[in-house]
């Protein structure tokens, strides 16, 4: 049996605005045994686009490597955005040793709601994948409702756009329950590729333009939430 315990703390500041929120990185992160074109950082597997997207997005010229500069040049984009990254699971078992969501048991889940009452700035949650099984929606609607609360559906196609309010409390900057939204969107995996050539949306890009590809597909739904 494989413990696999998340590498990384949360990524957050006082003036962070949206939030990144994930699963695990791969097994190797933790291990320490990361491939050349890894990045020692969250989502810096050479097999995970989403800096990909955010380095086209924003034109940053971003490396794509384990030196110390790949990272310092992810921090201060983040930090420059006002965006964080706070993946929701600390650590789960597997019996296999891989990077699949529904590889992992006995999970074991971060407090987001206590990150959220700390950082009061934040307004938006950022899921990189839906509500399927081990993904980070699927695990953030089973650690509200473990506090009373439940996610309201604002718009139902991907990417899918959810709202919940945030109870008051003694700590709490602001005297009235803090609205927040979450938007579910494709995961940057390449084992979402499927899922998002089977999009409707996706089908009508692709007749336009036989080129267009589902990196541009995810490059298109990124660019309007980071």
């Amino acid at each position: 049996m494989f413990i696999h315990k998340h590498p990384y703390p949360p990524f957050i500041k006082q003036d962070t605005k949206k939030l990144i929120v994930g699963t695990l990185p791969p097994p190797r992160f933790s291990t320490g045994d990361l491939i050349e074109k890894d990045v020692d950082f969250c989502y810096g597997s050479a097999y995970n686009s989403l800096w990909l997207f955010i380095d086209q997005i924003y034109n940053l010229g971003l490396r794509f490597d384990n030196s110390e500069l790949a990272v310092q040049q992810r921090q201060e984009f983040l930090i420059e955005q006002h965006i964080g990254i706070c993946d929701i699971v600390a650590s789960a078992e597997r019996e296999k040793i891989d990077a699949s969501d529904l590889g992992m048991s006995n999970i074991k889940l971060r407090n987001l709601l206590a990150y959220l009452e700390e950082f009061q700035n934040v307004e938006t949650l950022i899921f990189t994948g839906g509500n399927s099984k081990n993904g980070p929606e699927y695990f953030f609607r089973k650690h509200l409702k473990t506090h009373g609360l439940k996610l309201k559906l604002l718009v139902d196609e991907v990417p899918r756009i959810h709202e919940f309010t945030m109870p008051t409390s003694a700590t709490s900057k602001k005297n009235i329950g803090r609205v927040i939204k979450t938007v579910s969107l494709s995961s940057s995996s390449g084992a979402a590729n499927i899922s998002i050539s089977r999009l409707p949306l996706y089908k009508q890009l692709k007749a336009k333009n036989p080129k267009f590809n589902t990196f541009d597909f995810r490059v298109l739904q990124y660019r309007e939430f980071l």
